[in-house]
């Protein structure tokens, strides 16, 4: 099946995300996480958890702009002033009256004192409006407030718990239109990947890096991120790319799109290719291993099943010659995705332990690496969508064996 019938933007003739529904199926969940939880109201400064809630983008800085979200009630948008008439504009789904300037300390460059007392305007101003709710004495869920903003909140009478795990549960299962925003995504970084098909011998990483990020850009990114890594390194758990090293003839490289971002949806996709010639028998093993672990670990993905199945497809960190799982947390894993990393998680490190049950609206990211330390290696991570009755995969860029391109001779 075609992974998404419909182009980025909207017209009158043909359906497509549904933005309106998504904002209200977002909100809505986020309110029964919250009741479930027995939290009647929570302060957000995590930009993810803004977005969820509000539909509110792009802030400028950390704690710059917040919500106050209810349980019962529609939210509340502490903005930037001079944003306040754009959100009015751009937000109508924002009642006028719920919209509050913001007081933000920018993480304490004003100094020690006058964090304190932006702090402390900051944290009347909650209370007011908690107040204004009947909810004042009532736990207020916290994500990622600082120590200013604690301590100021807590002067003012504020009690406060995590929201963190409530906002976890709320986002790991992805409604309908959420799910549309990250094939979207998934088919802007095959833009992506098909302009590193031009790459040529000589080149340097940071080439390929600009052209996957102009095409990406120019096939509706909103942000892009991701980068191209070459060479003997190619196998470290390492992941630094885009330099000027050039890439030579017979280069392992690894390319990668994580994090780019369509509609706030992200996407963590790695695809292995070399250049100037086709991978020889060294390369093709190494390859064959990694696709089947990560295949081997799909399989195990369907509802009702937990991720302590899952991981038993991955290998052991003593198989290379760790004396620990750590050092693979991020080589060797599944890891939930949406706007950001996301629940669940597969891994050998927590799975066997703490396991995760797969649920039908999760989008998981499985990646595999494979190769030898200071000869290179290959990487292959593809994103899987649990369904009903089992998954899908969502990545559609070819996975099966490792792409030549620059290539000038046949054989």
């Amino acid at each position: 099946m075609r992974n998404m019938p419909y182009g980025i933007g909207t017209t009158d003739y043909q359906v497509g995300i549904n933005f309106d529904r998504l904002r209200k199926e977002r909100l809505a969940r986020a309110q029964a996480a919250l009741r479930r939880h027995g939290i009647p109201a929570a302060l957000l400064m995590g930009h993810e958890n803004i977005r969820y809630t509000t539909a509110r983008c792009f802030p400028f800085a950390p704690q710059l702009s917040y919500a106050l979200i209810f349980a019962e009630h529609d939210p509340i948008m502490y903005e930037l002033g001079d944003q306040l008439g754009q959100q009015k504009i751009y937000c109508p789904w924002i009642r006028p009256e719920n919209l509050r300037f913001s007081y933000c300390w920018l993480g304490s460059i004003c100094g020690p004192e006058a964090a304190r007392a932006e702090g402390k305007v900051f944290a009347d101003a909650i209370a007011r409006d908690l107040k204004d709710h009947g909810l004042f004495g009532e736990k207020l869920g916290v994500d990622v407030l600082d120590e200013v903003g604690r301590r100021a909140l807590a002067d003012a009478g504020v009690a406060l718990t995590d929201v963190k795990p409530a906002m976890m549960e709320a986002r790991r299962c992805k409604t309908q239109d959420e799910v549309a925003c990250i094939r979207t995504a998934v088919a802007i970084a095959n833009a992506g990947y098909t302009s590193f098909l031009s790459f040529k011998p000589g080149q340097r990483e940071r080439d390929g890096g600009g052209a996957l990020y102009d095409a990406m850009l120019k096939a509706g990114a909103e942000w892009v991120s991701g980068g191209v890594r070459a060479g003997p390194s190619t196998f470290d758990v390492y992941h630094i790319g885009n330099t000027d090293q050039i890439v030579e003839p017979g280069d392992l490289v690894q390319v990668n799109t994580c994090l780019t971002t369509y509609a706030g949806y992200k996407v963590c996709i790695y695809r292995s290719f070399i250049i100037g010639r086709r991978p020889n028998s060294k390369e093709k093993d190494f390859y064959k291993r990694c696709y089947e672990r990560v295949y081997s670990v799909i399989e195990k993905i369907k509802p009702g099943a937990t991720t302590g199945d899952a991981a038993k497809g991955f290998l052991p960190a003593s198989t290379w010659g760790y004396a620990a799982e750590q050092p693979l947390l991020v080589a060797e894993v599944g890891h939930g995705m949406g706007m950001s990393y996301e629940e669940p998680v597969i891994s050998r490190l927590w799975s066997f332990d703490h396991p995760q049950t797969f649920e039908p609206g999760m989008v998981i990211a499985v990646e595999c690496r494979e190769g030898e330390p200071g000869y290179g290696g290959v990487r292959l991570e593809e994103m899987v969508l649990v369904t009903d009755h089992g998954h899908e995969v969502l990545t559609t860029w070819p996975a099966q064996e490792i792409v030549p391109v620059g290539t000038f001779f046949a054989g």
